[in-house]
Parts: C-alpha cells; structure tokens; sequence
C-alpha cells in the first residue's frame, strides 16, 4: 500500500497526464479509497481538464465529500478555460453558498472567465467582491483585473487598481504596459516600461512583445529601433517570441533587410516570424524573396502553415502575375486539406484571373462548398480584368437570383469591369442602380471608375465638373483617374491646373510630374518637359531612406 501511494505522488507530480494514464491513476486512487481525498480529487479534475473530459472532471467534483478551495478553483478555471462560461459563473454562486471561502485565485479566475465572455457587469460585481473580502490589494487578484479591464479598453478602470497595489509582480506590470498599447496609448505603454525599469523590475519578452507590437506609425520606427537595441543588449532578441515580434515590426514599415537580419539571427523560428517575414516581401512586392521563403518552410517538417499565409502569397502570386507558382500553391492546397477554407478559396480564385487563367479560375468558383459575396465579387473583378463584362454581369444577376445582398465591392468590380471593356452606358447604370436600388453610397473607388469612365468616353469637362461637387478634400486618386485621361486626350491645360492641385497636395510624388511632362512633350513645350525632369531629377536624393544610403 505504501508503495503504492508513494507512486501514486509520484505520477501526480507530473505537470500534464493523457486521458488513458489519468483515467489509469482515478482507478488505483478508487482502489486504495483516496479518491475522496480533496488533494487527491483536485489533482484528478486538474488532469481530465487538460484533456477536456469536462465530463469525468465533474462526476468527479460531484462526488467528493470533501470540498476544499482548491477543489473549487480547479473546477471553476476547468469551465472557464473551456469557455463553458456560464456553468463556471454557475459553480462560483454555489461555492458562494457553501462553506467555502473563494480565495484570490477563484476571484481571478472567475475575472478572467467574465473578460473572455465580455461580461463587463459581471468583472465589476466580481471586483466589488474582491475588496469587500480583503484581497484588494493582492498582487494575484490586481493582475486579473487590470488584464481584464484592459482587454475590455477600460485602460482607465485597470490604472486605477493597478496604481493601488503597492507589490506588483512582473505579470501586472505586464498586463498595464498591454493595456496602454493595445488601447493605442504606446506613449503610457513607454513611460510605464522607463518607470518599472527605474523601479527595479527587469522587463521580460512579454513586456518587449506588448511594446514592439503597439508600434503602427512609422514615424515611430526610430522608437521600435530603440527596443530592439535593449532586447540586444539583454539578449531578448535571441528568443523566438521578440525575436519574431522585431521581425514583424520591420516588415511591417518594409524595413525588409532589417527584418531579414532578425530573422536570419534567430536559432528557433516560429510561425510568426515566417509569417512576418513573407508577408513583408510581399507587400514591398519582392515576390521571388517570398516566394522562396515560403518554399523554405514548406520543407520544415515541424511546420504547419495556415491559410492566412497561404492566401497571402496567393495575393502575391497574383499580383506578381506567376501563374507557375500560382499552380504550385494549389498543389500544396489540395495537399494539406485547404481547399474547403473559404479564405483560401477566394484567394485561389482571385490569383487565376490575374495570372489570366480565367478558366481555371472558374473551376475554383465552381467547386466551392459555399459561394458568398466574397467570392462572388472576385470572381466578377477577375472576369472583369480580362475584358469578359458580359460574364462578370451574368455573375452580377446569379447573385440576385439567389439572394445574396451585394455589398460596395461588388459594384467595384462591375464598375471595373465596365472600364475595362469600354461600358459607358452600362457603368451609369451601374452607378446607378448602387445608389438608388441598393442603397449604397459611393466610396474613392466608385467615383475613380465613373471618372475614368467619362474620361475615356472623350468627357473630360464632365468628370472635372463631377469632381468639383464632391465633398472636400477630394481623394488625390480621383485626381489621378482624371488625370490619366487628360493625357490620353492631350488635354494639356486641364492636365497642368490637375497635376499643381495634387503635387499641393503631395509634393513628394514624382507620378504625376512625369504625367504632365508626357503631355507637356505631345505639344512641344520642351522647356516645361525639362524643367519637370530636373525638379525629378533634384528630388531623387532626398528620397533615399537611411537603409538605402547605408547600403554598400
């Protein structure tokens, strides 16, 4: 018997146990009658909760005799952390109603079980409690709060109670420096992480992650250069968590030789930072580099891709016009079980008709599980781009007949449809029956395509006119559309008023000087063409990056 309690200890002592082994162990436990033994109880429910027989974990707690807090809180978080959220607020009531006192750990795990369920009345019932019994000032109980009302942005509430707890662990610290960056305040986010240093409390990846990942404004990339120069000298960047974040903040502001060299630095690699890595490449539209990354984690083994990155080098596949990786990507689909994924679908689709391959295209959309206004509006935008309106109409009324609702991109895609293919009178309509009919109010992308549509029909005053009644400031891509078809129809003098509006507006576009030294030169005004071409030309210089001029 001794010696079976002791490996009884022994194998509760482990951290984690399969459901085979913890349904094993309840058995010698019945045996020797210790399962009634609130230690013994605990540690079982514990283990069936890991392996999410909620089932067994009850009976269990059922038929103990005994009920200690311990006992309690391993049901409670059990639930809660299944998100059975109403039978875990269900078991605390009853626990209130017996005679065991909840201590901090059952406050803060029912406060983390209301967070989850967005339950923000239920948080500040359950806070109430904490300082009627006591705990108000306990570092466990001030951690779950301020992570919860954080969580909920009420940044506000969760300063209040963590400003008052005078013991602060790093988990707390933690929670309030997330909090302030994910409610957008990085500048408290970064007076907080100065404070908690100058306090004494080393920061740890978790504190770096929250940080680098509040970075979106890059103007602020020196700030995130700044942290990654800290995470250098403390030897953070070599862990896998900020070493990825680092990665996703270069990328994310197309530092790509930065990201890359992050990337290249760490021993272990995550999802993330291939992720980051890849999706950087795309959207600077280095193709060849993402794809050649994302064929290197397709041969790491212990790597499993999702269908976010896939439908992100489809995107790239699609705009760097690679129908032979396109095929390829589909291979690796079909494969690994994607192609029912609504999000890989669209992207499928998408990239077949802008590598041209509009059949192939068709075959996706024929296949789909489920066809909804995503993809219907891709399908129509790739038979548009390849001059098939008629079909991409046909597409536009299948819609109709089966009741689904189009949306805004919808009439985008039919609309470019129509400039595509030279529809004057069919984009009006379009146009519309957008407004009238559907309800829809036009956005840039509307008015870009009616402009270019007037345009090209040779009514240049008419899309200028258009252009002055809507609201201001007008969208320089507007501008834009106008000013393509004032080149083709070599309409200098409204191209030169068009062009000064919006090099007003962005003086650093080189486009639209080149535009108007295209149409300068169609009417022989060579001193205006070089005057334009040696403002180019002076401009050139100061539009290197730093990175670029580091280059040797």
């Amino acid at each position: 018997m001794v010696f079976q309690i002791r490996s009884l200890l022994s194998e509760l002592s482990k951290p984690h146990q399969t459901i085979l082994k913890t349904k094993q162990l309840h058995a010698l436990i019945s045996k020797t009658h210790l399962s009634l033994d609130p230690f013994f109880a605990t540690k079982l429910i514990r283990f069936y909760a890991f392996n999410h027989d909620l089932c067994s974990a009850r009976n269990l707690f059922d038929k103990a005799p005994q009920r200690s807090v311990f006992l309690w809180n391993s049901i409670i978080r059990a639930y809660a952390q299944t998100r059975h959220f109403s039978v875990a607020l269900s078991l605390f009531n009853k626990m209130l109603a017996s005679k065991t006192k909840p201590d901090n750990f059952t406050y803060a795990s029912v406060t983390r079980a209301c967070c989850d369920n967005f339950d923000l009345d239920g948080m500040r019932l359950v806070h109430a409690m904490v300082i009627l019994s006591g705990l108000g000032l306990d570092s466990i109980c001030g951690s779950a709060l301020v992570t919860g009302y954080s969580k909920l942005c009420l940044v506000h509430e969760a300063s209040k109670v963590f400003y008052k707890i005078p013991e602060k662990d790093l988990v707390m610290w933690n929670a309030m420096v997330s909090g302030y960056v994910n409610c957008g305040l990085l500048d408290k986010g970064l007076e907080l992480f100065s404070w908690m240093r100058h306090m004494g409390q080393q920061p740890d990846g978790y504190t770096l992650v929250a940080l680098t990942s509040g970075i979106m404004d890059s103007e602020l990339l020196s700030v995130g250069r700044g942290i990654h120069g800290f995470c250098l000298k403390t030897g953070f960047d070599c862990t896998v968590h900020v070493g990825s974040s680092l990665v996703s903040l270069y990328s994310r502001f197309k530092c790509m030789d930065l990201a890359n060299t992050v990337f290249c630095s760490l021993l272990q690699l995550d999802l993330i930072a291939w992720s980051s890595l890849i999706t950087g490449y795309s959207q600077c539209g280095d193709y060849e580099k993402a794809f050649f990354y994302f064929r290197k984690l397709n041969m790491e083994k212990d790597k499993t891709i999702d269908p976010i990155l896939v439908s992100v080098v489809l995107a790239a596949t699609a705009q760097a016009a690679n129908a032979r990786f396109g095929i390829e990507i589909h291979g690796y689909i079909v494969r690994h079980g994607f192609e029912w994924n609504a999000l890989v679908f669209s992207a499928l689709l998408d990239m077949y008709c802008k590598c041209g391959l509009v059949k192939s295209g068709i075959q996706v959309f024929k296949i789909m599980p489920e066809r909804n206004v995503v993809s219907y509006n891709s399908l129509i935008l790739g038979l548009g781009l390849n001059g098939l309106a008629s079909q991409a109409f046909k597409m536009f009324d299948e819609m109709l007949v089966i009741n689904l609702k189009p949306d805004d991109s919808t009439f985008s895609a039919l609309l470019s449809a129509c400039c595509h293919a030279g529809l004057f009178d069919e984009g009006w309509e379009v146009f519309r029956r957008m407004i009238s009919e559907f309800s829809i109010k036009p956005k840039t992308e509307h008015y870009v395509h009616v402009v270019k549509l007037l345009g090209m029909a040779g009514k240049i005053e008419e899309a200028y006119k258009l252009i002055l009644c809507l609201p201001k400031p007008v969208d320089s891509g507007i501008w834009g559309a106008l000013l393509s078809c004032c080149e083709v129809h070599g309409n200098s003098e409204l191209a030169e008023a068009i062009s000064l509006q919006l090099l007003e507006n962005e003086p650093q576009k080189s486009a639209y000087r080149v535009m108007l030294s295209n149409i300068y030169a169609v009417h022989g005004r060579w001193d205006a063409v070089q005057t334009l071409r040696n403002d180019i030309s002076e401009r050139k210089l100061p539009g290197l990056s730093w990175i670029e001029s580091g280059k040797t």
